[in-house]
């Protein structure tokens, strides 16, 4: 029976295919206070501009490519019951491969309606002002802006309760309640954490192991490791 890792990714495992994060620029993002696009208050404000803003997102998504990071974290599928936790909006991890992706954030390419929000379509191509759901209101980005609740936290917490090996790929460990996550392991879990300019992590119980790369490059060490302790 496989041992089952989960991993929790963050933007810097994205940026390294391309894609800005919303730590870029001192807190702007492509030129945006994120609070603009990324709060309800700023939809409600100026629902066109937070619109174009995600536009513009998902058509950078479709000239993207996964990197190595995320092609070696498909790859590990064949060893490991995996299981990516991603605070990331795009769906590279499963261009890759990866098969069980929890999306805490949401996702590009999906919409839901403003006012009913289980009722999620996939989207694919531009969001405009008119666009609605069955009932007649304005689709939104389906997306989990500042502020909002985070539906998926109680799933990535049972995820990482019954971990055997739990990785930290590519974030700054600031964003909560993703960055909590990884103390819901067991504490007898080891946990990898891999980043090129790696956060101080405090109170973790667990045997941690610092892996200072990039993604590209410590998701294939971590691969090597983890088959060492196989």
């Amino acid at each position: 029976m496989k041992k089952k890792l989960v991993v929790l990714t963050g933007a810097g495992i994205s940026a390294e295919s391309g894609i800005k994060t919303f730590r870029d620029a001192d807190g702007l993002w492509e030129g945006h206070d994120v609070m603009e696009v990324a709060s309800y208050d700023g939809w409600l404000r100026n629902k066109a501009l937070v619109l174009d803003f995600y536009n513009q997102r998902r058509r950078q998504l479709h000239e993207v490519k996964p990197n190595l990071g995320h092609i070696a974290l498909a790859e590990m599928e064949n060893d490991f019951e995996l299981h990516i936790v991603t605070q990331n909006v795009d769906n590279l991890h499963e261009q890759a491969g990866s098969t069980k992706v929890l999306h805490l954030h949401g996702e590009l390419l999906k919409v839901r309606s403003d006012h009913h929000r289980f009722e999620v379509l996939n989207w694919t191509s531009d969001l405009n002002i008119g666009d609605v759901d069955t009932a007649g209101n304005q689709l939104r980005p389906h997306i989990v802006w500042f502020g909002e609740a985070v539906p998926a936290l109680e799933e990535a917490i049972e995820i990482v309760e019954t971990a055997d090996y739990l990785a930290v790929v590519g974030t700054s460990l600031q964003v909560y309640p993703a960055a909590g996550l990884m103390h819901y392991a067991n504490p007898n879990v080891p946990v990898f954490y891999i980043d090129p300019k790696p956060a101080t992590i405090y109170d973790l119980k667990n045997p941690l192991e610092v892996i200072p790369k990039n993604a590209t490059e410590g998701v294939p060490l971590l691969r090597q490791k983890l088959l060492h302790f196989r």
